[in-house]
């Protein structure tokens, strides 16, 4: 709370009483959790009269902006330029790609006027650029020189999803980023997309947090125009499937319908190999709120916190002028620090500011009074395991950062068990249903995920309601038996999953 709010008909404003926030709890009833944080929280206010669109507050954007600056390091690091496309495509750029316009077409919102006047041409909030860049990759690249091309937005888009909306999980307006490349060999394109699940891993796990299973996607199921797509699938606490970055290898699909070529050194004018990247910042913190909230509200990793520290004077004991100046100076001395610090001078009891920064998720919290101010110390609690220690006021700088770190490291490391926990195996289309009850992954035993699978893809779909997800990217797994639906001998090793 910042200073000047009134506060008297707040919880625990009468008293110094610790009091009960009232959330609902995570592990019971994981659906009311989430809805109720996104509000106590203060992250969005989900009553704009627009279906599907949500307000982003404050604490929310904040956080995401630290979570942009990472990953935007992370792409430039890899050899990404930054660039900003338009956001209206006009309906002739998506004809050039006919898998790719029939994919999109039921979720494009479409633009038919200006002002009063018809256009003359439908224009499309982009669902996603590779129509809006590509006719524009066809003008820069000429010759093997001007590769490789590598370039990203960070922006947002737009997508009529029929489906059920859910802030920061599904909706009709987010947040992302994309990466379009642009390779004169196969091989290089293959490398891109090992580097983006690389990506993937060094920024959304490591810094973030949220562990995930690399999967390439069915062939019935892959990014419209792709030869193949590979995922980073994460799980949520109620066991549902959320799938994260998605990576595509394009093949030569897009440059031939672009008329993207270039004349390499051997003087033969060839098409290049492409990918895209669209790593989802909007779903990522969803994610974040998601795995690792606790029921007394959110728990942020320390590199993306909107405040890694709040400061809380704990006044009415005596010496309150000297307590809030001391406050202050220590403020300054974070910020000197590069450490974001809040310090709440509301008139809020102590219990309740420790309750609303708990809620809120600053990983420390630093309590100063007249004990503290006599001994040159303070009392740091953390937010994950709650316990308390006193150091010294000169110490601050080096242990907040310590402590950080070791936050970050124990999050991960629960939402990790959390993740291998739940990757169960079947062997039979029974067991299967059994094991999906569970939530989280079931391993099978399945026929092929080319198209000649789509069958028994279906058969799941309809008696289980559940999806295939795929096969694993990241290491070969060689069935051993039939294939759980059909019965013939298998050829991957599928995982199989009821997804949001």
């Amino acid at each position: 709370m910042e200073k000047g709010k009134n506060s008297k008909n707040q919880p625990g404003a009468a008293g110094g009483k610790r009091e009960d926030i009232g959330m609902k709890h995570k592990k019971s009833d994981f659906s009311e959790w989430f809805s109720e944080i996104l509000m106590k929280a203060e992250l969005a206010d989900l009553r704009y009269n627009v279906k599907g669109f949500l307000v982003h507050r404050p604490w929310s954007v904040l956080t995401m902006k630290n979570m942009y600056r990472y990953y935007e390091e992370e792409f430039e690091r890899n050899g990404h330029d930054p660039a900003w496309f338009p956001a209206l495509i006009p309906e002739s750029n998506f004809k050039l790609e006919a898998e790719h316009v029939e994919g999109f077409a039921p979720e494009l919102f479409w633009v038919t006027h200006s002002g009063d006047e018809k256009l003359t041409e439908r224009m499309a909030l982009r669902p996603t650029s590779e129509t809006a860049m590509y006719i524009m990759y066809a003008k820069w690249i000429r010759s093997w020189r001007d590769l490789p091309l590598k370039i990203y937005q960070s922006c947002q888009v737009w997508r009529c999803d029929t489906k059920a909306t859910r802030p920061f999980i599904r909706g009709r307006e987010f947040h992302w980023m994309e990466g379009h490349d642009v390779f004169a060999t196969m091989e290089e394109a293959n490398e891109q997309v090992k580097e983006d699940m690389e990506m993937t891993e060094n920024v959304m796990h490591k810094i973030y947090g949220i562990p995930f299973i690399s999967i390439q996607r069915p062939e019935w199921d892959k990014f419209p125009g792709a030869v193949h797509t590979y995922v980073a699938d994460s799980m949520m606490p109620d066991g549902k499937i959320l799938q994260q970055p998605s990576t595509h290898l394009l093949g030569q699909n897009f440059a031939k319908g672009f008329g993207i070529k270039f004349k390499d050194n051997d003087e033969i004018e060839k098409y290049p190999w492409q990918t895209c990247y669209g790593p989802a910042i909007w779903r990522m913190f969803g994610s974040v709120v998601a795995l690792h909230g606790d029921d007394k509200g959110l728990r942020f990793p320390y590199e993306i916190a909107p405040a890694q520290a709040v400061i809380i004077p704990i006044t009415g004991l005596g010496d309150d002028a000297r307590v809030v100046k001391k406050c202050k100076e220590i403020k300054q001395t974070l910020t000197s620090a590069n450490i974001r610090a809040r310090i709440d001078l509301s008139d809020n009891t102590p219990g309740w500011k420790f309750n609303q920064w708990e809620l809120k998720g600053v990983p420390v919290r630093i309590e100063v009074g007249p004990r503290e101010l006599r001994e040159k110390t303070v009392t740091l609690a953390r937010r994950d395991t709650g316990t308390k220690r006193t150091v010294k006021e000169s110490e601050l700088t080096s242990i907040i950062p310590r402590i950080g770190k070791d936050m970050s490291s124990n999050l991960r490391k629960a939402a990790d068990d959390f993740l291998h926990k739940n990757i169960r195996q079947a062997g039979n289309i029974k067991e299967l249903g059994l094991q999906l009850d569970k939530g989280g992954f079931v391993k099978v035993d399945f026929c092929t995920i080319d198209v000649e699978g789509i069958p028994c893809a279906e058969a799941i779909k309809n008696k289980l309601h559940a999806e295939v997800r795929g096969t694993r990217f990241d290491k070969i797994e060689r069935p051993s038996g039939r294939c759980v639906v059909c019965g013939k001998t298998a050829a991957c090793v599928a995982y199989i999953g009821r997804a949001y």
